[in-house]
């Protein structure tokens, strides 16, 4: 079997594409110098937050994530950050080619919270590879990528805070059910609130609703109280 061996060398934000992409530059390399007429490779990529230190700040931030700093110990887990594909063409002995990963800022995501929370330095990140190698010099052999193959990389904080700042500049995002978007969408209407922004900054200054509103019980999460 060709021992293929693979290593990132480089990511940056794509300020062309339509949502959030980060695209990793991925260095693949067949051992002996063999020839590989195409690659089919999938890619997890795994963050690991316990290889890196915060600062304070940082650390309140992932408390959410994995509770006080005192049970980090047991608490820093590998989050889950992307699984990729990506078709590598013919070469011979090594090439580079990038692994293109659309990415969320959906606040529900874990690994969004996480990165969300990091001020600067870099992101500990981990590639493991599987996938279909299609060899040979004298017709096509076809043969795995073994399991066992990974990489490590240290994405720097800037590169994901650039792309989020191409597509939500100076905003932050949140995902709501549908009926809570309907309520918050009448609670606007009612009290003729030029924008999203207002709404919800009346909803944080305490501007009660009718009784019988539904946005009562999300009014109730900010610790104000009734007159």
């Amino acid at each position: 079997m060709t021992a293929f061996s693979f290593a990132c060398t480089g990511v940056r934000a794509d300020g062309y594409a339509a949502g959030p992409t980060l695209v990793f530059r991925l260095r693949v390399t067949a051992g002996d110098n063999a020839r590989v007429h195409a690659l089919a490779l999938r890619c997890q990529i795994r963050i690991e937050p316990a290889r890196r230190g915060y600062e304070p700040a940082e650390a309140d931030g992932l408390a959410d994530l994995f509770g006080e700093r005192s049970r980090w110990g047991s608490t820093l887990q590998p989050v889950q950050f992307a699984q990729v594909s990506v078709m590598v063409p013919s070469f011979t002995g090594e090439i580079e080619t990038d692994l293109v990963v659309p990415c969320t800022y959906d606040m529900d995501i874990a690994a969004t919270r996480y990165l969300t929370a990091l001020t600067d330095g870099e992101v500990p990140l981990l590639m493991l590879f599987s996938g279909t190698a299609f060899t040979g010099t004298g017709g096509f052999q076809v043969e795995p990528v073994p399991w066992d193959r990974e990489a490590a990389f240290r994405m720097p904080v800037t590169a994901w805070r650039e792309m989020v700042e191409q597509h939500f500049p100076g905003c932050g995002w949140i995902r709501l059910p549908r009926d809570t978007m309907d309520a918050l969408l009448a609670y606007r209407s009612r009290h003729a609130l030029p924008s999203w922004e207002a709404t919800v900054a009346a909803l944080l200054e305490g501007v009660d609703p009718p009784a019988h509103d539904p946005l009562r019980a999300l009014t109730a999460t900010t610790g104000r109280t009734d007159p």
